[in-house]
């Protein structure tokens, strides 16, 4: 359930018109020699800047985790927020189209909630998450200090 939740979630419907709409060129388009840590395609470059649509799935998916887990929240929005932040430190992106990014994903979750079927969703996967703890094991205290350090430092 949980799974199909998260992949039924997108934020593509707000995203996609905005970069058509907007056509920004990416910020390595124009620094042909600046390294970026994906492959420079002709898909990538032609799909614009802003705002960042990995940036508004992770947000999204951040914000619906979060929800389903309110005991691990600020964690969870910690690592939704530093995969947006590496899309501009990668490169493939502008810091704006980052922030639009995070907007996007925003307004894509508050929309999904005025859905009853989403609601629906959102109390079958907290149930199957709450069954599935149950018989988790504990986190590694060791790796989970050393995420914690990881999202500690900020790009800026």
């Amino acid at each position: 359930m949980t799974a199909r939740l998260l992949d039924q979630a997108s934020a593509a419907p707000v995203v996609d018109p905005v970069k058509r709409g907007y056509r920004v060129r990416r910020p390595y388009l124009d620094e042909p020699d600046a390294p970026i840590c994906e492959a420079k395609t002709a898909h990538l470059a032609g799909n614009g800047d802003y705002p960042s649509g990995h940036t508004a799935a992770g947000w999204l998916e951040a914000l619906i985790l979060a929800e389903l887990l309110p005991d691990r929240a600020g964690a969870i929005l910690a690592r939704g927020r530093a995969y947006g932040e590496s899309r501009a430190v990668c490169g493939s992106h502008s810091l704006s189209a980052v922030q639009a990014g995070y907007l996007a994903g925003a307004t894509t979750y508050a929309a999904l909630h005025s859905s009853p079927s989403f609601r629906r969703d959102v109390a079958r996967a907290r149930a199957e998450l709450a069954r599935l703890r149950r018989h988790a094991g504990a986190p590694d205290p060791t790796i989970c200090a050393g995420q914690a350090a990881a999202l500690a430092e900020r790009p800026w």
